[in-house]
């Protein structure tokens, strides 16, 4: 894609080039698709029973004209799909987001109304459709269909994995606590978000509703790798991407994702444990991998060791799951 590539981390950009590109259709399995709503509207009225937790019965809600916001809305032969777009990968999402535009929407048009869920990341359009078995129950959400899609070549070799840990640089470790971050997909995320703003620790927290120690440990795992960068040092510091891991998001997907793979494996413990997974075909036993940490010059207890091994293992896969021979 030959425009600015941070402009698509905003989801309506993203949206927009989903739509253009076939890929809604494909996912709506409609034809003659077109915009059909998006932005700030009224709900209108209606009302729905939901599970109250504490109380351990059904309360039911009056919903009087209360705001919405859709995303994008578009309407095929046979159907409107309603998507909630976002540009971070949570745990979670509020199901207010997907249950109030379908409500407001079913009594407006006579064509089935389905909630869809829409994130990019990474140069991956993921949706994923969801469906009320209740319409007038609000916790009876179920997720019926999800789909990948990329407009980009996604095809990178054994070969293209294999030669980085022979050739990369292996370089001192940083002055920044060994990851304690599973998920390397959220680490590219958390680059993305902050690739055109600032944000504080508190910031973050709340984007990706993690606690304040989880928001630590991956705000460190992007550093750690030098992909991000502290501009404050208060109690509550702010982060942005670093010019390297800008420079890195600015690139097409194969060469973004080898850029990612060089960063880990500049690291002496996940170049040893990808060497060791192609020798043997398999991942290494934790204490193995415990081990190499310690030979490598991590000077932590056991238990710490053993707790920051799921990071080298998650991340090794991570690597591992782009070859797609």
């Amino acid at each position: 894609m030959n425009f600015f590539r941070g402009v698509l981390f905003q989801p309506s950009a993203a949206l927009n080039c989903a739509f253009v590109s076939g890929i809604i259709a494909d996912f709506m399995g409609d034809h003659g698709i077109f915009a059909k709503v998006s932005g700030r509207m009224g709900s209108g009225c209606f009302s729905f029973n939901i599970n109250d937790t504490k109380l351990r019965h059904m309360r039911e809600i009056n919903v009087e004209n209360s705001q919405i916001e859709i995303d994008a809305g578009y309407e095929g032969i046979q159907n409107l799909a309603l998507f909630e777009a976002k540009r971070d990968i949570s745990e979670d999402f509020l199901i207010r987001q997907l249950y109030y535009p379908p409500r407001t929407w079913q009594n407006r048009i006579s064509k089935p109304v389905r909630p869809i869920f829409f994130v990019y990341s990474n140069g991956i359009y993921r949706l994923y459709e969801y469906m009320f078995e209740d319409i007038c129950h609000y916790n009876s959400i179920r997720l019926v269909k999800q789909k990948s899609y990329s407009i980009e070549d996604t095809s990178i070799s054994i070969t293209d994995i294999q030669k980085i840990p022979e050739t990369v640089s292996i370089v001192n470790e940083p002055m920044i606590p060994f990851p304690q971050a599973d998920k390397f997909e959220r680490i590219i995320n958390l680059c993305e978000l902050l690739y055109d703003q600032i944000l504080s620790r508190t910031d973050v927290t709340q984007r990706y509703a993690f606690d304040a120690r989880q928001t630590n440990y991956y705000t460190d795992a992007v550093r750690y790798l030098g992909l991000l960068e502290k501009t404050s040092e208060s109690k509550n510091p702010s982060y942005t991407a670093s010019e390297m891991g800008r420079r890195i998001l600015n690139m097409n997907y194969k060469q973004r994702q080898l850029a990612f793979c060089k960063q880990i494996l500049a690291h002496r413990v996940f170049n040893k444990i990808l060497r060791i997974y192609f020798e043997r075909g398999i991942m290494p036993e934790t204490g193995e991998i415990v081990g190499i940490m310690k030979t490598s010059g991590l000077v932590e207890s056991f238990s710490t060791l053993y707790r920051r091994s799921s990071s080298v293992k998650g991340w090794v896969n991570w690597i591992v799951g782009l070859m797609n021979d």
